[in-house]
């Protein structure tokens, strides 16, 4: 029988207002058939990042992707256009990649042979036939291509829509677009370059990914957590921002890129004074606009208990590749790298608070936590129609 995969009691304590709600129950952040029940009625029904595009650089480059558990494979064509297709091979399944490459024109299943062009058509399948036969008749190969993933790419992160049911990305990326116009005008954005030296970092984290968005979306833990970050841009300048069921976040009203002992980047013009903000694009990403660089962290769940983060920076101009701009763009580079770091240790005691009974949920400061509290209410909508059969609330 169906059933919401939570009691419509739970449901309503977290819909309630702030000042009463309480967050979501422990299973949420530690059970792997919630995690898999996610993986159906989040990442596969909305528009959800995969990666960075800058990864493949060049034309025929190849990179796999474990996303949710699911194989696929970003490639760039010859074309320069980066598409996501399935990483299995339509002959016995087998998974195509297994390592980043490059410089390659087809892709050619390790197991039988089979290959494939970056445009995903079947190509070759020697000995299909038997011996020295390559091919047969009636078997029609434009049918047995490899299965495209329905993709969108901006801000130079990949997209995918699994169940392709959702409205054309344009379209459902402009709120947020409009906003990011607000800061600077609308072509500034695309003038980005990603950093050609100190533009990346990864992170491994022992927690859910909630707990990694629920950590980004409020800045109540800057004194403690962040005491250098808190001095220069303190808890009281920070303001929050919504977006409906595409994002939430927070911004800084007293961010100063002079505050950095070195070179000055490339600023942005029509740059809002001292403004930066950061919001979440739901499910996965995190955002971080400032007058002279942009960053982009892309969270990867792995299991219930651990999560990836990808971390890319990008400039404007001269400051992306310069040999003048090399320690600079080490310094932001070093600068965000110690912030992320440092929410490791709190992150990773919310995940172990969460195999405590004692918890059930929590409490919200109805000042400090409203972005939390509106992507909590958010999961409970995408989830809302799951089955008690997907998911047991009992299972840990």
């Amino acid at each position: 029988m169906n059933a919401s995969f939570l009691d419509q009691g739970t449901i309503d304590k977290i819909n309630s207002s702030i000042d009463t709600a309480t967050g979501l129950p422990n299973h949420a952040y530690t059970s792997q058939r919630f995690f898999e029940l996610e993986r159906q009625q989040i990442f596969s029904r909305t528009w959800a990042c995969i990666g960075h595009a800058c990864a493949l650089p060049q034309a025929n480059d190849v990179k796999p992707i474990r996303f949710m558990g699911m194989p696929l494979i970003m490639v760039r064509n010859e074309s320069g256009d980066v598409n996501v297709f399935h990483n299995v091979c339509s002959h016995r399944g087998n998974e195509l990649v297994w390592e980043p490459c490059s410089g390659r024109k087809v892709i050619t299943c390790p197991y039988h042979a089979w290959s494939y062009d970056l445009n995903g058509n079947l190509k070759a399948t020697p000995h299909i036939g038997g011996h020295g036969v390559h091919q047969v008749d009636g078997f029609e190969k434009e049918k047995k291509g490899l299965k495209q993933v329905r993709s969108a790419h901006w801000m130079d992160l990949v997209f995918i829509n699994i169940s392709e049911n959702q409205i054309d990305f344009d379209d459902y990326i402009k709120p947020l677009d409009e906003r990011i116009f607000k800061l600077t005008s609308p072509k500034g954005f695309t003038a980005l370059k990603p950093a050609a030296t100190h533009g990346a970092v990864e992170l491994m984290l022992n927690a859910n990914w909630k707990l990694l968005v629920e950590n980004n979306l409020e800045s109540y833990h800057l004194p403690w957590v962040h005491p250098d970050l808190n001095a220069i841009s303190k808890l009281e300048d920070h303001y929050h921002f919504y977006g409906g069921d595409l994002y939430a976040g927070q911004g800084s009203k007293t961010y100063s890129a002079d505050r950095y002992d070195d070179i000055e980047l490339v600023r942005f013009p029509k740059w809002a004074n001292q403004v930066a903000e950061y919001p979440t694009l739901f499910p996965n990403v995190l955002l971080g606009f400032q007058i002279d660089h942009f960053w982009s962290m892309v969270i990867q769940p792995i299991a219930p208990d651990k999560t990836r983060e990808n971390l890319h920076v990008y400039y404007l101009g001269e400051s992306a590749s310069g040999d003048g701009y090399e320690k600079t763009r080490k310094s932001r580079l070093d600068a965000w790298t110690k912030v992320f770091t440092e929410d490791i240790g709190v992150v990773e005691g919310m995940q172990r608070g969460r195999r405590s009974p004692a918890f059930t949920g929590g409490t919200f400061s109805p000042v400090m936590d409203n972005p939390t509290h509106h992507f909590n209410k958010w999961i409970t909508r995408m989830l809302s129609d799951a089955t008690k059969d997907t998911c047991s609330t009992g299972d840990t």
